[in-house]
């Protein structure tokens, strides 16, 4: 195995790191960088979270860390994980593990001070690299340093027994294929074929949360379609299908400067008709589901303005992109109020009731289809409306 060391990377001059590395003994062995971070630094991309392992058992580490004036929140202290805060940094230091019993939801884990065991345990063999804080040196025990730079995904030993561990990881599968697969694994994808019934035991929150990060992966497109033509789906969400849709959607989206959005992109896959039972299955948020209804309802009549007038500019851009209607009008454009109140109304003669409310929403219909003229040109529609009301009522 070739020596291989971690480049230089913004992240690792973070403050407080050096302290944290200290605290838990990096100089004797006692840290190392793993998982994201070191994958995503030797791919030459930004690091966002920060993950440290360490053989100390979760006590000790947070014993250290209270020593070294380091903050240490046990967030996950029964499965070994304690949040460190070091001068406003936060990294997850999780002692090692190893596998005690899998059901395929759920893990039982024991501590160990095994570097290859806590190694062995983790699914892909990209994610399965140690970095050393102090000198870069990386630890790998499964090739994923190949792997990577053949921008491979590769279960870590035999792929239906790592699902069989974790169901979960047919979704991982795909999404990090999605985001750095060149070319598939081959064991890897008939495992996962083979195993996508699996995926029923999961709960529908896990499915969402992988379902929604794979959607706006670079690679999301192809890798849907290699899904849906696989079966993967159709166990938990056969409504997903609309592969076409979605490729049209990606491409909307890219020509016209949108980044890639997952509810949007989920809109694509499935029928109007199964949108609001596939958010309930999903436990999305009311916002999301909402948005998920909305999606397809199409681009209205009234223009892009008129439309994120009446339904806001999230829903807005939605419709009209998965409609291939043009969104340029919505630029750096936000929504007026209508110049004119009830009380306005009720200055020039009118009194209270629903009078007040016919002329406010036929002055709103009137004012966006003139493009949202001015307060000016408002007045003067209201004085208009106000005038045929009294005109007819005094006949």
């Amino acid at each position: 195995m070739d020596r291989v060391t971690l480049p230089d990377a913004a992240w690792r001059h973070r403050p407080g790191l050096d302290r944290l590395a200290d605290a838990l003994g990096a100089a004797d062995g006692g840290a190392r960088w793993v998982g994201g971070a070191v994958r995503d630094t030797l791919l030459g991309l930004d690091v966002a979270d920060i993950d440290l392992a360490t053989p100390h058992a979760p006590d000790e580490v947070v014993a250290r860390l209270t020593a070294a004036g380091i903050k240490a929140i046990p967030t996950g202290i029964a499965h070994g994980t304690v949040t460190a805060v070091s001068a406003g940094t936060v990294v997850e230091v999780t002692t090692l593990r190893r596998d005690v019993a899998t059901d395929g939801r759920h893990a039982v884990v024991a501590f160990t001070d095994d570097w290859e065991a806590d190694a062995a345990r983790r699914d892909f063999t990209m994610n399965a690299l140690y970095a050393d804080p102090l000198t870069g040196e990386v630890f790998d025990w499964f090739d994923g340093h190949a792997d990577l730079l053949a921008r491979r995904v590769r279960f870590i030993g035999d792929p239906c027994r790592r699902i069989a561990e974790d169901h979960l990881r047919i979704l991982r599968f795909f999404r990090f294929h999605a985001r750095f697969g060149d070319q598939i694994d081959a064991a890897g994808l008939d495992a996962c074929t083979d195993r996508a019934n699996d995926l029923m035991a999961l709960s529908r929150e896990r499915i969402a949360a992988e379902l929604l990060k794979l959607l706006v992966a670079p690679a999301a497109v192809p890798v849907v379609e290699l899904m849906v033509s696989r079966g993967i789906f159709r166990p938990v969400l056969p409504e997903i299908t609309d592969v076409p849709a979605l490729e049209a959607l990606a491409t909307a989206e890219a020509a016209n400067g949108i980044a890639p959005d997952a509810i949007r992109r989920l809109a694509a896959l499935i029928s109007p008709e199964a949108a609001d039972d596939v958010g309930a299955r999903l436990r999305l948020s009311k916002a999301d589901r909402k948005r998920l209804v909305a999606a397809s309802a199409g681009p209205g009549s009234e223009g892009p303005r008129g439309l994120a007038f009446r339904v806001g500019h999230e829903i807005a851009v939605d419709r009209l992109l998965l409609a291939g209607a043009p969104v340029d009008a919505l630029s750096d454009w936000t929504a007026p109020r209508l110049p004119v109140s009830g009380g306005d109304i009720v200055a020039r003669g009118v009194a209270r009731g629903p009078d007040v409310a016919h002329i406010l929403h036929a002055l709103e219909d009137q004012w966006i289809a003139e493009g949202f003229p001015d307060r000016t040109r408002v007045a003067a529609l209201a004085d208009a409306a106000v005038a045929q009301l009294l005109d007819a009522s005094s006949n």
